[in-house]
């Protein structure tokens, strides 16, 4: 079952949240190796998407935010795109574009950041908008402030957080074909309500990034955890190994219904839309080669058929009038 802790070191300006991702990564990736249009994952993309997962489910934790999160790496290399969102109740979907073959041993830079083009977006989509308002969303480069490659996701997501909102932040990330799990330890903001709100991070907060011993110091034995271990163990057993000599407060911990799961907004009334967006010729010009519009959603699998009935209705009425239409899921 999958589970999410929170947790804060007493006394000291660091937090703290451990994410294990079972049940709801296996249907993710269930769900991707059922669709005829995309297949399973090679091994490297599912392990980078795992820890894409459970990094926006940690970082989603830790904010308080009404609406989505979006955690995306794009750029030049085999992997064209790779998404997850994670909602203010921690639902959740990822999947990734693929073109061309991946090893399994390849590295983050292979699939996706062969000659430094290779970028990382975080995107707050509020649920409910103000006439006129934009998403928050940073973006930061795949490789460090020397030009260097960065190889490790975790690591991307560390420059992040320092690059885009001032804050220092250890991440450690692992999944596997079972799991997707993820440890964060951040030093906590010294005004504001914190991370991925960078408007309400203080100058005097930039002014200290790196300079707390007690950060710096849980940071390295954090960094300690393995690969393994954070696969393997459960959460206490983590805690208790690598804080053992620290004063810990547990809030209780997210599980059941009100844990990490998986869940996908798609409906037909979208895909109606993004073929209206087609434009009518287009939309006909497929129809006539195919019979109809099969449409398969990226993150859930869930195909959507338009007829010919379905798709004349798309461009003489209002989208929610084509739902009456023969083309089912």
């Amino acid at each position: 079952m999958s589970e999410l802790h929170k947790f804060l070191f007493d006394g000291l300006p660091v937090r703290g949240a451990l994410v294990r991702l079972t049940d709801a990564w296996v249907e993710i990736l269930h769900r991707r190796a059922s669709n005829s249009q995309t297949g399973a994952l090679p091994q490297a993309v599912r392990d980078m998407l795992g820890e894409m997962t459970a990094a926006a489910a940690l970082m989603q934790s830790n904010i308080k935010f009404d609406g989505t999160l979006v955690l995306q790496i794009f750029g030049d290399g085999p992997v064209k795109l790779a998404v997850a969102e994670v909602q203010s109740d921690l639902s959740l979907r990822a999947t990734a574009s693929i073109a061309g073959a991946i090893g399994d041993e390849v590295s983050l830079s292979d699939m996706v950041n062969n000659a430094n083009q290779g970028r990382c977006a975080i995107t707050l989509d509020p649920k409910t908008k103000f006439p006129g308002q934009q998403p928050y969303q940073g973006v930061v480069p795949l490789f460090d402030d020397q030009g260097q490659k960065i190889e490790r996701l975790s690591e991307v997501l560390e420059h992040y957080m320092l690059q885009s909102e001032q804050l220092d932040t250890t991440l450690v990330l692992a999944a596997n074909g079972q799991i997707a799990a993820g440890l964060l330890i951040q030093r906590l903001p010294l005004e504001g309500s914190g991370n991925l709100e960078g408007s309400l991070v203080s100058m005097e907060n930039e002014d200290r990034i790196g300079l707390d011993e007690h950060y710096n110091r849980i940071s390295i034995l954090a960094k300690s955890l393995q690969r393994e271990e954070l696969l393997a163990l459960d959460a206490e057993t983590i805690l208790r190994r690598l804080f053992w000599e620290e004063t810990i407060t547990q809030f209780e911990p997210l599980v059941g219904a009100s844990a990490p799961r998986f869940a996908c907004n798609c409906n037909r009334e979208r895909v109606g839309k993004m073929i209206q967006g087609l434009g009518a010729d287009e939309a006909h010009s497929n129809l006539h080669e195919r019979g109809n519009i099969e449409v398969a959603c990226e993150f859930c699998g869930v195909q959507y058929v338009f007829d010919a009935i379905d798709t004349a209705q798309l461009f003489t009425a209002p989208i929610h009038q084509a739902q009456t239409g023969s083309g089912r899921h």
